[in-house]
């Protein structure tokens, strides 16, 4: 793959993740079907000009994995946090929820980058120090899932 080919694919999956966090975020808030909240998207300006830019595959594989998923995804979180997935912040949980999909199921996605695109992802829309905490468990979740795969 060429190096300008390599980083549209890097700049188009990465907003993918940022349009995967709000509609999970929105779908968590609302309980609104994924239909509901991917035309919300299209019906908001500037989110509707990132979709254009997005891997919309991806955002689609990510978006219904954390909705379809749930009971699973916060069940391999549970052990690594230190309350239960329902009493994280909104944005702290979404951004869990999206990694651990995305750790699940695209192997192709080297372990750390997974990481560090959730670590990137809290830093703008999380918490003062957010970004921490989850680090310290997508790593933990990373290893448990990927044991062979930290790069």
């Amino acid at each position: 793959m060429a190096l300008d080919k390599k980083k549209q694919y890097i700049s188009e999956r990465r907003v993918a993740r940022k349009l995967a966090l709000i509609a999970i975020y929105q779908w968590q808030m609302t309980d609104n079907s994924y239909q509901d909240i991917y035309l919300g998207l299209q019906e908001d300006k500037d989110l509707s000009q990132d979709m254009k830019k997005a891997d919309m595959a991806f955002f689609q594989a990510l978006t219904k994995c954390a909705m379809e998923k749930t009971e699973k995804i916060d069940a391999e979180l549970e052990p690594f946090l230190d309350r239960k997935p329902e009493h994280l912040d909104q944005i702290e949980r979404a951004v869990l929820r999206l990694a651990t999909c995305e750790l699940m199921n695209q192997p192709e996605v080297p372990y750390k980058v997974i990481v560090n695109e959730s670590v990137n992802l809290t830093k703008k829309f999380g918490a003062d120090q957010a970004h921490k905490f989850i680090n310290g468990v997508l790593d933990k979740v990373g290893e448990k899932l990927r044991p062979d795969n930290k790069e």
